[in-house]
């Protein structure tokens, strides 16, 4: 229970910080940004705990939850431009 919420206040912050790393503007409110940098957290803690890299439960690190969130970001941009 306590590592969900540990991602969850990561990703929170997480969100913000590659909102401002990820070039471009992407027009996202700050509640999508922070959703987004959830799960971006949540993506980074399951492929790190697939690779071997973390325990699975354990939160991941602050730069793989950024790049992870960086990522969806990413991905939302590119679909948001078909619309």
């Amino acid at each position: 229970m306590l590592s969900i919420l540990g991602t969850l206040f990561v990703g929170l912050i997480v969100g913000l910080i590659a909102r401002a790393l990820k070039p471009g503007d992407d027009r996202l409110g700050w509640i999508m940004t922070s959703i987004l940098g959830v799960a971006g957290s949540f993506l980074a803690s399951t492929v790190g705990a697939s690779l071997g890299w973390y325990r699975p439960g354990q939160p991941a690190g602050w730069i793989a939850s950024v790049l992870g969130a960086m990522a969806l970001l990413f991905i939302y941009s590119l679909i948001k431009k078909k619309d």
